[in-house]
């Protein structure tokens, strides 16, 4: 049973250096397995399982709210924000040297996907780990992207990855360990975030029941960071989409909102609005470094 480095990543259970076995068979799949012997099998859609223990009280995106989620992306409707994160991103890459993302709370992996096409054109050796607590997201994170090792976790329990280990940890619409970031970035690293601005889907969201976006956004986003990190550069992108009732379903559904919005009523509703509606994607990527001393 051969074995080989994995990326930087660290054992949930003891903190011991993760080793990819790839054992021989029709059928078999590779495991990752630590120097004290805790072993974690791939799945059969090629992620890997690591949530231990009790876990968090943050809920998990359902399969529906994943599948919505996939239907929107894969439909290209927030492309314009997936290059606009890719070029942050590639504003970080030394051309020909070695490039480790860590991607927290991957989703479908429609984001990492645009970044990797991009990077891997630039960059030398690049390594890739996304990171979600919803196993249906991983399954098919797992497929859009396998050459990165995707891991079911609770970005709110220590990060199965080494210290100064990641170039980049990019966050989209997904919770933010402003700690475990620091801890697993390099000192010259960059935490790249993406929060949706006032007004974001503002004409679909009342009807829907979707979740308003809070005030002074910014500033709760530098807060929560604060000691680890400070604000570099933001960007604004802007997305103006026309859509058809069932993409605003979709797009209603895949958010947080899903885990309270009955899809199929939703739809319903939505059915006797105008064929094609206007909706305007309003977001805001900010670059932080991290603060001195943080790490």
């Amino acid at each position: 049973m051969p074995s080989t480095p994995a990326p930087p990543l660290r054992c949930p259970l003891c903190g011991g250096e993760l080793m990819v076995h790839r054992r021989t068979g029709e059928g078999s799949r590779p495991r990752l397995v630590c120097g004290a012997g805790h072993s974690f099998d791939a799945a059969r859609q090629g992620y890997y399982n690591l949530l231990v223990g009790k876990g968090t009280v943050f809920e998990a995106d359902t399969a529906d709210m994943v599948a919505a989620r996939f239907n929107f992306l894969d439909a290209g409707h927030y492309r314009p924000l997936a290059d606009a994160v890719s070029e942050a991103v590639l504003a970080l890459v030394q051309p020909g040297q070695p490039f480790t993302v860590l991607d927290s709370g991957t989703g479908t992996g429609h984001y990492l996907r645009a970044v990797l096409d991009d990077v891997s054109r630039v960059a030398g050796d690049v390594t890739a780990v996304a990171l979600d607590i919803s196993k249906f997201a991983l399954r098919r994170a797992a497929r859009l992207n396998p050459e990165a090792i995707n891991l079911v976790c609770d970005v709110w329990q220590p990060l199965p990855v080494a210290a100064a280990a990641a170039d980049v940890v990019t966050v989209i619409f997904a919770p933010r360990n402003a700690a475990e970031f620091a801890r697993v970035l390099r000192a010259d690293g960059r935490l790249v975030v993406v929060t949706p601005r006032a007004g974001h889907l503002a004409s679909l969201a009342a009807e829907a029941g979707m979740l308003a976006i809070e005030d002074h956004k910014d500033a709760r986003l530098a807060e929560s960071l604060a000691g680890f990190f400070v604000p570099e550069s933001t960007r604004d992108v802007d997305v103006r989409l026309r859509l058809t009732p069932g993409e605003m379903a979709d797009l209603a559904f895949m958010g947080p909102a899903g885990h309270h919005l009955d899809r199929d009523a939703l739809a319903a509703k939505l059915d006797a609005k105008e064929p094609v509606t206007g909706v305007e994607a309003l977001f805001r990527i900010t670059v932080f470094r991290p603060a001195e001393g943080a790490a």
